[in-house]
């Protein structure tokens, strides 16, 4: 397993099929599940089977729910939904201030190419940018890892100031956000689940510390498990929750 990974497969560097061209066009019904490239007739089937399956895992009653219910779905593990933490006043704050986040059309910043693929492009027009890239001047004076040069590069640009940040892949990218935040950067909400057997585990906990005592609102996991594609999952319900507000079937406030 990659833990820091910077190194990127041709498929992601080309970017993955995210769901978004059909045969047809979604109609309102299939808007539910767009993350999912659901929106042929089959395919809904399917999606809503396997979300209902779901739900009749985990709870669903809050807006934190939604989020575990999605992690349970992005990892096929219905255990995960006790791995998912909220830092916040409350479990749905974080929720809140994503899916308000995205009303705004704040940016939505991720640490790789493989979790800005994994990205909706539907319910939401928020501009999609992804940090690896950016600081290899910084990387190859330092020394430090090419994801963590582009967060401090993004961070130097004033990027992750009320942005939705969002971490799958690299845990020196959530070590260095954390310093960001320790510094005074203030994202809206953080989403990072950070995989592997080196500080992935490590780097949640600090990002989880400074959060809670600068008051930025995060949502993260425990141990070693995680990833682009739970990252990616985590970050479109928040885009979920967005669109259910828009429609009214949701009260953020």
């Amino acid at each position: 397993m990659t833990t820091d990974s910077d190194v990127e497969s041709s498929a992601d560097r080309d970017g993955a099929d995210d769901g978004q061209t059909s045969a047809r066009a979604p109609d309102d019904d299939t808007e539910a599940y767009a993350d999912l490239g659901a929106t042929t007739e089959n395919a809904m089937a399917i999606a809503e089977t396997s979300m209902d399956r779901v739900r009749e895992l985990v709870p669903d009653e809050t807006l934190a729910d939604r989020v575990r219910q999605k992690a349970v779905h992005a990892t096929g593990d219905p255990e995960f939904q006790h791995l998912v933490r909220f830092t916040g006043e409350t479990d749905d704050e974080p929720v809140r201030a994503g899916a308000e986040a995205v009303l705004d059309e704040r940016p939505i910043v991720t640490d790789i190419t493989m979790v800005k693929a994994g990205i909706t492009g539907r319910g939401h027009s928020c501009p999609v940018r992804k940090a690896i890239g950016n600081g290899a001047d910084l990387a190859e004076r330092t020394g430090m890892t090419r994801t963590a040069a582009s967060v401090l590069e993004l961070d130097r640009e004033g990027v992750y100031d009320g942005a939705v940040a969002v971490v799958g892949n690299a845990p020196t990218a959530a070590l260095a956000l954390a310093d960001c935040i320790e510094d005074g950067t203030r994202p809206a909400v953080v989403v990072a689940t950070p995989v592997g057997f080196v500080k992935a585990a490590e780097s949640r906990e600090r990002l989880r510390e400074v959060a809670r005592e600068h008051g930025v609102p995060a949502v993260t996991n425990v141990g070693r498990r995680g990833g682009s594609g739970l990252a990616a999952g985590l970050t479109n319900e928040l885009v979920h929750v967005a669109s259910d507000a828009r429609k009214g079937d949701v009260a953020l406030e």
